[in-house]
């Protein structure tokens, strides 16, 4: 299917690694000229060879020029007792999940109550994008919001991995109790691939998806129980 978005500009923050990173291997693939964003220098400059060499697309860059497609895909979480969360946590994970974002997650509506601090911040991404959406009656511009659920990003994965270390278990042993007693409700009972969470993102930057607009759309494994 030609998702019609050759050579749109395309700026995906947070994109040096995990889910952000195939988002911006799958718009490349579709033809957009993509722009990759991280915390180094380096990381960037690391992810762009290796998008180039992945896609063989040339029009991969870490400079920001103007935009047709925006995903705010950055983030962080970290697994933390509600009493032990310090009030420079909660001021440290609004500050980084807070912005206009469109990538935000499961936790949003579905709080852990391991990482609440973390679930406040996806809730309120779900507020500000369908504020935004409001403001774009009739510009063709759209606002929507993806939900992953659980999925095998790098930081995902290297937190798994030390788990099933210090519990002498493997990750397959520790991803299974995840879902057994974590994450009961998950109809797929496994991590998710961050290419899964990338098909549904390349979509919605397409002018195909034009009827859809200010809404939060779910990846997230049949997590959630609601129909709403």
């Amino acid at each position: 299917m030609d998702l019609q978005i050759t050579n749109k500009k395309a700026l995906v923050t947070g994109s040096t690694a995990g889910i952000g990173y195939s988002i911006a291997k799958h718009l490349a693939l579709e033809g957009a000229v993509v722009v990759m964003n991280g915390r180094t220098e380096k990381r960037v400059q690391d992810a762009i060879e290796q998008l180039t060499t992945e896609t063989g697309s040339t029009q991969i860059s870490g400079v920001l020029p103007d935009i047709d497609i925006l995903v705010n895909n950055v983030g962080i979480f970290e697994p933390k007792e509600f009493r032990d969360i310090s009030d420079a946590d909660w001021v440290r994970f609004f500050e980084v999940n807070g912005r206009i974002i469109f990538i935000s997650s499961e936790s949003g509506v579905f709080i852990p109550s391991e990482m609440i601090h973390y679930g406040m911040t996806k809730t309120a991404q779900l507020a500000v994008a369908r504020g935004l959406a409001e403001l774009t009656k009739g510009t063709g511009v759209t606002v929507n919001t993806v939900l992953p659920g659980p999925t095998k990003s790098e930081g995902v994965g290297g937190f798994l991995d030390n788990l099933a270390a210090d519990q002498g278990k493997t990750a397959e042993q520790v991803e299974t109790d995840f879902f057994t007693h974590m994450r009961p409700t998950s109809l797929v009972q496994r991590f998710l691939s961050t290419d899964e969470i990338a098909n549904m993102v390349t979509y919605l930057a397409s002018p195909l998806s034009s009827a859809t607009n200010g809404a939060a759309l779910r990846a997230e494994g049949g997590l959630i129980r609601s129909i709403y």
